[in-house]
């Protein structure tokens, strides 16, 4: 069966799923001639000669068609989206899991990613796969790096669920926050010299540092694997503190701050993220249970 063939037959399957491609003009130079990714599916698979991977992620709750508040999903797709792959997307709703995906995930769990015909769950282990198996660009994160942040999540989880403002998990979020605050900071250099004119309304746009683009990540001046797992995990803190805590990051944290903007702002964080609603109605059950 020809690609166009299988991919025509997938789309009329009754699953709901996506085709995603990569934005970046520059892949397709490299590996072949440029299309526009406004073309019909078929012009694009040929153009990049790649089967799309298939991926099962949590469906919105909110808007159809999309995928909803899994920080872990949103990991397994921006990396695909940083390494530039074409994947199929299955959507799947997680209060009323199909029969198929049970069959695909017994634990009833996502991500799961379809690698040489056999699907793999879990987010470190697909993200290590995507590594191997497509190695260019990298995205691995030195050993000595890879842990930078990772108490933030679980730490901002203990804040979230807390009921005693006096308990400390204020605290310790806070704690955790301005370690990797002090860390990028170490990573970063400011701009030296005079400001041009679009530093200059940024600066007091954001009311906080600007920074050159040397550095800007765990990895310095890449993305990394390290980014890739904790920008969604500081999105998910924006947007479920601040709705239910009232609560943000203080501006004493201008690196952390700085940081997830440069982040949150990047084409695949924006394409593959879930919706402040999602985010709100993901968390309600632990916050109000």
């Amino acid at each position: 069966m020809s690609t166009a063939v299988a991919l025509s037959s997938s789309l009329k399957h009754n699953l709901a799923l996506g085709i995603r491609f990569p934005q970046n003009p520059s892949f397709y130079r490299r590996n072949g001639p440029k299309v526009s990714t406004f073309r019909t599916f078929t012009v694009a698979m040929a153009a990049i000669n790649t089967t799309p991977l298939e991926i099962c992620v949590k469906a919105s709750v909110i808007t159809p068609n999309k995928p909803g508040d899994c920080p872990f999903c949103q990991r397994v797709l921006l990396t695909m989206e940083e390494k530039h792959l074409p994947y199929e997307m299955k959507l799947v709703d997680l209060s009323n899991k199909p029969e198929w995906f049970l069959q695909i995930s017994p634990e009833g769990k996502v991500p799961v990613v379809k690698f040489d015909e056999k699907w793999v769950p879990d987010s470190d282990v697909i993200a290590q796969s995507l590594e191997e198996k497509y190695p260019d660009p990298p995205l691995v994160t030195p050993q000595e790096k890879a842990l930078v942040g990772s108490k933030i999540f679980s730490t901002f989880i203990g804040f979230l669920k807390s009921k005693d403002p006096s308990g400390g998990t204020e605290q310790a979020l806070l704690d955790e926050l301005s370690s990797f605050n002090d860390y990028i900071k170490e990573n970063v250099r400011p701009l030296s010299g005079s400001l041009n004119v679009l530093q200059f309304v940024d600066l007091l746009h954001n009311r906080f540092m600007v920074f050159s683009l040397k550095g800007p990540f765990i990895n310095g001046e890449k993305i990394s694997a390290a980014d890739l797992s904790l920008a969604p995990k500081l999105y998910h803190l924006e947007i479920a503190l601040g709705h239910y805590k009232k609560w943000s990051i203080p501006d004493t944290l201008p690196y952390t701050k700085s940081y997830m903007k440069t982040i949150f702002s990047m084409d695949s964080f924006m394409k593959t993220r879930a919706s402040p609603e999602d985010v709100i109605a993901g968390w309600r059950p632990k916050v109000m249970g």
